[in-house]
């Protein structure tokens, strides 16, 4: 019997239904010319679908919104072409045995003018990071342009073939700077105190979920730190993460993505739960987790560096472990599936030896 027998336990959240637990975490990677998905973008989803993966989180996809994107050659999920090239992703996923899910985007304030026009960021308060205003402070009818978009791409995704949709609410982004008191300034009703910051991404989700109905599955994913500051945290008690995540699974979330930097590491003091065990053991809502998955270092550079890190395959005993305790329903993998599409099957196969290490230069093409 396989000591990683739990990560091969299949999955069922409403309609979804996986054949593991294993996520392909979301991976901005930047190969579809003018926003639209093309055959490397197919063949790069459909390898690690055959190669074993239950649900794959695409990269970042842009809403239909002007000031969505913030990056060149990101995909959209807008517009006839890109929703054409998007079925052929989702078709040869499907094809490959695996499921799929869009990651829905609006980068907000940290858009550089330039990038797909001279629209300014958008952010709750002009703001990028703290106290630097950059971009256009958002109006309450901006933030109603914005939720539609959302739904939209949502509604999209449904009638494209997805089987699941991601709402980015992390890493610094549109939604989470709202959440973020360093980033959102304002003095209406969507800024004040957390439960005041969160408005806007309830009445996002509540959109989502209006416009793709009450049965397909949605996905929030959420993170403490911030591109902007790794170190910065929305809660700091479970009783403060209680106040903050309820209100969003009650308002439709289905599945919670906890992004963490270190899966490893405890949240809170006096507990070893991570951040997916303490959301699961709040909402009773699954839980995925991620961070440095399956390798010995975290991705991200320290703030002020590029040196992105290497990292060479490293032992799973330590998450197969909370696995079987019930800490986190899902395991998202990021570089370790770009190093290895087929790291699943490997991994099943008990041939984890055969694992290749991940070099920051394989971002340097789609394979």
């Amino acid at each position: 019997m396989s000591t990683t027998e739990s990560l091969f336990k299949p999955f069922k959240s409403g309609p979804l239904e996986l054949k593991n637990r294993i996520v392909m975490a979301p991976m901005t990677r930047t190969y579809s010319p003018g926003n639209i998905p093309n055959d490397l973008v197919v063949d790069y989803y459909r390898r690690r679908a055959e190669g074993g993966v239950g649900l794959i989180i695409t990269e970042g996809t842009c809403v239909g919104h002007k000031a969505a994107t913030g990056y060149p050659n990101v995909p959209f999920m807008s517009g006839e072409k890109a929703l054409e090239g998007w079925k052929k992703v989702v078709d040869a996923v499907h094809a490959g045995g695996g499921k799929i899910a869009p990651q829905l985007w609006h980068v907000g304030g940290v858009r550089k003018p330039g990038v797909e026009g001279d629209t300014p960021g958008f952010s709750p308060s002009g703001m990028a990071k703290p106290g630097k205003v950059t971009g256009h402070e958002m109006t309450k009818a901006d933030i109603q342009d914005v939720i539609e978009a959302f739904a939209q791409a949502a509604r999209d995704a449904k009638e494209v073939g997805f089987d699941a949709v991601e709402i980015h609410g992390a890493h610094g982004y549109l939604i989470d700077q709202f959440f973020w008191s360093g980033t959102n300034e304002r003095s209406d009703e969507y800024g004040g105190d957390l439960a005041a910051r969160s408005r806007f991404a309830i009445e996002l989700i509540q959109s989502v979920r209006a416009a793709v109905g009450p049965e397909f599955p949605i996905i929030l994913r959420w993170s403490q730190w911030k591109q902007q500051d790794y170190s910065a945290r929305l809660v700091e008690t479970p009783e403060a993460l209680s106040d903050f995540i309820q209100p969003l699974s009650d308002a439709g979330v289905d599945i919670f993505h906890c992004s963490t930097r270190r899966f490893w590491e405890p949240e809170f003091e006096g507990s070893d739960l991570n951040l997916a065990g303490w959301v699961r053991k709040i909402t009773g809502k699954p839980a995925i987790t991620v961070g440095s998955v399956g390798l010995n270092s975290d991705f991200l550079p320290e703030p002020g560096t590029q040196n992105f890190k290497n990292a060479e395959p490293a032992s799973l005993d330590n998450l197969v472990y909370r696995m079987d305790n019930g800490e986190f329903d899902l395991v998202a993998v990021g570089r370790a599936l770009i190093a290895n599409p087929d790291w699943v099957n490997k991994i099943k196969a008990d041939q984890s030896q055969d694992l290749i290490a991940y070099e920051s230069d394989m971002l340097k093409q789609l394979i």
